[in-house]
């Protein structure tokens, strides 16, 4: 008989009742967390803070201006960023937590495999993202300008955010079991998510167009997983030119779940000292010093000096632009076209053409990158005679009067040398005020969502007090 309960055990099943053995743990869990409150009580202020953030964004004189794509990004953004950190702290307090209430030791007598236990807590600590991305769906359905738009944008959010919620939420659970005490895996838990975030604030220049600057771009899952999102939904990028980017997300994930299932999981012990793998400590160590090598880096590029002024240069460069007016309302996009032609004598060198946007009234000075998905385009060397097109578009934002121009930028042919900008006649720009959006719309949603969930969460402590 107790060859046939280890055999069982083994297999994920608990004898008890013929059911996997993560079901009856995840059972357990889900019922503490959301009957006990604490997973409501996230999600009604995840609700109350995208609620505020959908009104500013409808009523706003400014905030509302904003292209309808980019708002949609902000919500998609903002719901991952928050259901990450949920994640990550609920499974940071799944093991570590039972640990420091001493009843971990119960658990473990459960008739059924430590990867079993582990996997239930795992399912039961990423249960809040499916909840916040149907309270997000409601704010992307009234903010979208298309049912084409809005499908798309929860398409992204429901991929892209799973891959990064399953991810850090499993990296938190992962931290739990190696952890001596709760707050010790609170505390990295939160610390390596920060650090994460961190390089996504730089502001763009060096520190992120350089090679360090795009490595750390490239490896860090967070910013990936924004890039390709933003790319897809706000600038029309195709999934192809952005495939690249989804490696860092998928390998952390899979690396997450590699350790966390196969090799952490069947050690679960009381003590975490037992679980923890003896490559801790060098892991550390490899940590602090990339930090390190990364500051000397970002340190050297801000220190190093800009190249002495010599004579510029005449430039046989020469850039037309097939349109010069155009009337359009606040969220309309433009699309024009730019043809440089090479009169060289010799290969010309890489050039850049750049997009830059004045406003010819009283107004805010124009943020091209606001009003562009693409604010420059390269081009490759041409030979003498020869021309490049580049596609443009641009999406008015405020009303007003407004010059688009374009200037192609060769690049220098020696580090002692300079080069001669060339600019484009200008595009005239009139755009007039016009809001898609209704905030009559956005505010039930906004006040409705989260008083919903609150009369849910007292409905469940008045059903648990009356079951006493």
């Amino acid at each position: 008989m107790k060859n046939q309960q280890n055999d069982t055990a083994k297999s994920g099943l608990n004898p008890e009742t013929a059911l996997p053995g993560w079901w009856v743990v995840a059972k357990k869990e889900l019922a503490e967390l959301w009957m006990g409150g604490r997973a409501m009580i996230l999600m009604i202020l995840f609700s109350v803070l995208l609620g505020i953030v959908s009104f500013l964004l409808a009523t706003n004189s400014e905030m509302k201006l904003m292209p309808p794509r980019e708002m949609l990004f902000m919500t998609v953004q903002n719901t991952i960023s928050i259901s990450l950190f949920v994640g990550l702290l609920i499974g940071a307090d799944s093991i570590s937590g039972e640990r420091e209430r001493a009843t971990l030791e119960g658990l473990l007598l459960v008739p059924t495999s430590r990867r079993q236990i582990v996997i239930g807590k795992f399912v039961a600590a990423v249960s809040p993202w499916p909840v916040a991305l149907l309270i997000a769906a409601s704010h992307l359905y009234i903010l979208a300008p298309s049912p084409e738009t809005f499908n798309q944008s929860i398409l992204l959010g429901a991929v892209m955010g799973s891959l990064l919620v399953i991810g850090f939420t499993g990296f938190g659970v992962l931290l739990s079991l190696w952890s001596e005490s709760n707050r010790t895996s609170l505390f990295v838990g939160l610390f390596t998510t920060i650090l994460f975030l961190i390089p996504t604030q730089f502001p763009y220049g060096t520190a992120q167009a350089g090679f360090m600057g795009q490595l750390v771009k490239r490896i860090n899952p967070i910013e990936s997983v924004n890039q390709f999102t933003e790319k897809l939904l706000v600038n029309n990028r195709t999934f192809d030119e952005m495939a690249s980017w989804l490696a860092a997300p998928i390998i952390f994930t899979v690396v997450v779940f590699g350790v966390l299932f196969w090799y952490s999981a069947p050690r679960l012990a009381l003590e975490a000292k037992k679980a923890r793998p003896p490559w801790t400590l060098k892991i550390k160590r490899a940590s602090a010093v990339a930090v390190l090598l990364a500051v000397l880096y970002l340190t050297f590029l801000v220190a190093t000096p800009a190249g002495a002024q010599s004579d510029v240069p005449t430039s046989p460069i020469q850039i037309s632009i097939d349109q010069t007016y155009r009337e359009v309302k606040t969220g309309d996009s433009t699309e024009f076209k730019t043809v440089v032609q090479y009169n060289g004598t010799e290969e010309s060198t890489p050039m850049v053409v750049a997009m830059n946007i004045v406003n010819l009234g009283k107004g805010d000075p124009v943020d091209p990158e606001d009003w562009s998905p693409e604010r420059s385009q390269e081009i490759e060397p041409l030979e003498p005679g020869e021309s490049a097109e580049q596609i443009w578009t641009i999406n008015a934002i405020l009303e007003g009067d407004y010059i688009a121009y374009m200037t192609v930028i060769p690049e220098p042919r020696g580090a002692g040398e300079t080069s001669q900008p060339v600019s484009s006649p200008g595009i005239h720009l009139v755009v007039a005020a016009y809001s898609p959006l209704n905030p009559g719309g956005v505010l039930p949603v906004a006040l409705g969502m989260p008083i919903g969930l609150s009369l849910i969460f007292g409905l469940q402590k008045i059903l648990k007090k009356r079951s006493r």
